[in-house]
């Protein structure tokens, strides 16, 4: 009886796993496509954002002290906000711009909007302590405030930048793991519906060691790239 026990509890989880391994799957690609959306829009609106807020800081290229100060308050205010709260407080903007307040779609939204104003801070910061003796050199030149942008200033905050956007997947990720609140699916709300609430430790752990897996080749990769980066810098 004892044997026809354990036979019969191995083939329930068994079957528990033939259920849940399509659903893993499909968690990891809903929480990689919120995640690649999110950085490429976000990344890219907030490297804008935060390009605006470092030429317009006092002394930078188009320095503007009005538009700054805007600008500043507005990532302070956006920024602090948990990400749970942010989601409900944006729901009828989601509904107006998505059709909607529920599915991936609607989690991508916030998720952008939130990246954008996280992504301007960690962009101006980087873009601060670039040598300000190498863009005064360009604009002796002759080079336009756009060139100066786009071949000095960028370029040379490069490999720093690189190390700032895997931080951003960090918390891109994070903010993945929350959209199951509202049907966005992706392995946050497949950790907390298929394990924490049915007591499930190893699908919970299922789902977190693929995020930590995630969150290192990431982190590899980018390293890999700053360090070739100023390796390079060095050498010229």
């Amino acid at each position: 009886m004892h044997i026809l026990a354990f036979d019969q509890t191995t083939l329930a989880s068994r079957s528990d796993w033939s259920v849940l391994r399509p659903l893993l799957g499909q968690s990891v690609v809903q929480t990689l496509q919120m995640v690649l959306i999110t950085i490429v829009v976000g990344g890219f609106l907030g490297l804008i954002l935060g390009v605006i807020l470092y030429g317009t800081r006092p002394g930078n290229l188009f320095e503007n002290r009005y538009v700054y100060r805007i600008l500043d308050i507005l990532v302070n205010i956006i920024r602090p906000i948990p990400f749970i709260i942010f989601l409900a407080a944006m729901q009828p903007l989601t509904i107006k711009v998505i059709g909607t307040s529920i599915g991936t779609a609607a989690a991508i939204f916030p998720m952008c909007v939130m990246c954008t104003f996280a992504t301007s801070r960690l962009v101006e910061q980087n873009l601060v302590p670039v040598d300000p003796g190498v863009i005064e050199a360009a604009r002796s030149m002759g080079a336009s405030k756009f060139t100066i942008i786009r071949t000095v200033l960028i370029p040379e905050a490069l490999a720093p930048l690189i190390l700032a956007y895997a931080f951003l997947f960090i918390g891109v990720l994070d903010m993945s793991a929350m959209a199951g609140y509202i049907g966005g699916g992706g392995l946050g709300n497949f950790a907390i519906a298929y394990g924490y609430q049915k007591f499930d430790q190893t699908v919970t752990w299922t789902a977190v060691i693929i995020m930590i897996l995630l969150v290192q080749v990431v982190q590899s990769i980018a390293n890999a790239i700053a360090k070739h980066l100023l390796r390079r810098t060095q050498n010229n």
